[in-house]
């Protein structure tokens, strides 16, 4: 039996501008005065929630369950000295100072760099293709975990409270999952109401930590040598496979710094790097010092060294507080797996899916129902199998790991033949970096058995769907326009037998303006009328974040009765079909809906074994297709205006 789907009217074409991003750009200086404050606070409270949360965790796991070899004072030393030398090489030297330069028109995250990547090659390229849906697959699997992570580490501090610690230990896990069922239902209502809380209260955080550690450097000065590399090489020389295990531990006090090359668009490059130098870096070190003090002066405080090294006076108001600092580092990453989502629909990824807008002012604040589905379970999923922060920290860090080093190989390709670096003083910056993201995501695929196996199971499936999506649309394009009439030789032939003319606009949807739409033909073959005005509509898919509404609509005349009509939109926008003709009329375009009908397509798809794809995946194409969103909802056409004729395809 077939199943009825719409046709796939989208179509990507590349976008010009082969100048975008190029550090020395002028275009992308960030704002000053009021307007850079207000956003150097917002990226606090957003693009830095992930990392503000790790050391909640990431010497507690670096040092509470291992045995290093060497005096005890060395090895809480060399685990220090390792996350502050982390902290500096991935994030400063790499996300700050370097990947933060190779901008999609001010845009990051792995599908912007895919983009700009191959267009800085200049023509398509499987290879970039694959990493790109490889980086965007690992950043759904980190998606998933980050919350259950995150969340689960600030609540298990109720075990060690003060009077109601033993009552309200055991329902840790209960008190997590109500917080994060309660944060993916307040999704479909929106963030705009508390975001502006973000900034305020992870700074208010941030703060917190560095007090915390100044509170016990006093506990033991002599953590200060940490700041020397010397004592993370002396560590990692001693202990050799034992200090290569740990770096997967000591990688945990990075996992949020892929969303500072992701959220770039929203704040600039000067407000994330201002927010990273002059607060959250050095907070960050100022706390994992005053662990490390604490830890050399009461051992027994390895095993879970952030609440130990709270006062009691102020439990509670710290704990509370890091509470909420994990739900606005949840919130963050559940926000940016919308967008990404978003971008990934628009690049023809994945298949259509019912994007919501929750704010009428502010484009960003976006909801994905389906995504959103998807990752409670998922969360509610890994709560019940791992039940501990411990044990799901061996499932967290591979996949951000993975991105990482995707990321720049993508910046080579930048680098090269966008900036037209030489190929030494390339490699020259990005070898190290290569090979530091290599043996962290070796250290982490040791932790492959201990859960380390579920992001890239994610990661994983994610592949598949974007690649059997990918791979069918191309083969059902090419299918379709095997059996089509050019249009060229259907307006000739009209135009020698004239059919019956009717009253008002006909538009017709499709991803090649090439040849006669298969709404056309069935409109001419069973209704036998051709209306007044006819458009044969494309929708173009930039290769840019967004679209200057100059380049938005393009129209070719054919004939008297036809118009080819292109509305090109970026990946981070949603179309609106009906709103952009609007504009069109200023270019000569006669446009009323009231009189305007859209056509389109839908096929009936049956498995073919004779095809391109394996019988399975033929089934899962037809899967994805019968599930994907009504092209009237994603392009915001009213169904009263939209007519709908099919035909079979096998695939």
């Amino acid at each position: 039996m077939g199943v009825h789907v719409p046709a796939e009217p989208t179509a990507v074409k590349a976008a010009s501008t082969a100048a975008d991003g190029d550090p020395g750009d002028p275009g992308l200086k960030p704002p000053r005065g009021r307007g850079f404050a207000a956003l150097t606070l917002g990226a606090v409270g957003v693009v830095f929630g992930d990392i503000g949360t790790s050391p909640l965790y990431a010497l507690r796991e670096a040092i509470g369950h291992s045995r290093p070899m060497g005096p005890p004072q060395d090895s809480v030393l060399g685990v220090v000295s390792l996350i502050l030398w982390t902290l500096t090489l991935v994030v400063t030297v790499k996300y700050i100072l370097f990947l933060m330069r190779a901008d999609n028109r001010g845009e990051g995250g792995p599908v912007a760099l895919m983009s700009l990547a191959q267009r800085a090659l200049g023509r398509p390229s499987t290879g970039l293709f694959l990493l790109g849906i490889v980086g965007v697959s690992l950043f759904y699997g980190d998606g998933i975990i980050t919350p259950a992570f995150s969340v689960l580490s600030a609540v298990e501090g109720l075990k060690s409270a003060p009077h109601l610690g033993h009552i309200l230990g055991p329902y840790v896990l209960a008190i997590s999952a109500g917080i994060l069922v309660s944060l993916f239902i307040a999704q479909a209502k929106g963030t705009q109401s508390v975001a502006r809380l973000f900034g305020p209260v992870m700074t208010l955080w941030f703060i917190v930590l560095a007090a915390l550690g100044v509170y016990h450097l006093k506990d033991d000065l002599s953590v200060l040598r940490a700041i020397s590399p010397y004592w993370a090489i002396k560590f990692l020389i001693e202990n050799r496979f034992v200090g290569f295990v740990i770096l997967g531990a000591v990688f945990l006090a990075v996992t949020g710094a892929e969303a500072l090359y992701a959220d770039m668009g929203h704040f600039g490059k000067g407000p994330i790097r201002a927010a990273w130098a002059v607060l959250v870096f050095p907070c960050l070190a100022l706390n994992y010092l005053g662990q490390g003090a604490l830890v050399l002066q009461h051992p027994h405080a390895r095993h879970n060294p952030f609440f130990e090294m709270v006062p009691h006076f102020a439990y509670w108001p710290v704990l509370f507080l890091a509470t909420a600092a994990a739900v606005i580092a949840s919130q963050a990453v559940i926000s940016g797996t919308f967008s990404l989502t978003r971008q990934a629909v628009q690049l023809g990824l994945v298949p259509r899916l019912d994007i919501k807008r929750t704010s009428e002012t502010q484009s960003g604040q976006i909801f994905v129902p389906t995504v959103n589905g998807i990752m409670i379970v998922g969360v509610l999923l890994l709560l019940g199998v791992f039940q501990s922060s411990h044990r799901l920290a061996s499932a967290y860090g591979v996949a951000v790991t993975g991105t990482m080093s995707i990321s720049t190989l993508l910046a080579y390709v930048v680098a090269r033949h966008l900036w037209k670096w030489g190929r030494l003083r390339t490699l020259a910056l990005l070898a190290p970096l290569a090979a530091l993201d290599a043996v962290f995501l070796s250290s982490n695929l040791l932790k492959l058995a201990d859960g380390a196996w579920v992001p890239l199971a994610c990661g994983a499936a994610s592949v598949i769907v974007m690649w059997t999506w990918s791979k069918g649309v191309r083969l059902l394009t090419v299918k379709t326009v095997a059996d089509s009439l050019p249009l060229d030789e259907l307006c000739a032939m009209l135009s020698k037998r004239p059919p019956f003319r009717t009253t008002g606009t006909a538009i017709y949807l499709t991803a090649n303006p090439d040849v006669a739409p298969i709404a056309l033909m069935h409109n001419l073959k069973h209704n036998k009328v051709l209306h007044e005005r006819n458009i044969i509509l494309t929708i173009e898919t930039a290769e840019t974040p967004r679209v200057s509404e100059t380049e938005r609509i393009r129209i070719e005349p054919i004939n008297v009765d036809f118009k080819r009509v292109f509305l090109r939109y970026g990946f981070m926008e949603s179309p609106n079909i009906p709103k952009t003709l609007t504009k069109g009329r200023a270019q000569g375009l006669k446009f009323d809906i009231m009189s305007t009908s859209f056509f389109m397509g839908r096929r009936s798809i049956v498995p073919d074994i004779r095809s391109g794809m394996p019988l399975w995946q033929d089934h899962l194409f037809i899967f994805l297709m019968k599930n994907a969103t009504n092209p009237t909802d994603f392009f915001r056409i009213p169904p009263g205006r939209a007519v709908e004729l099919g035909t079979q395809v096998s695939l």
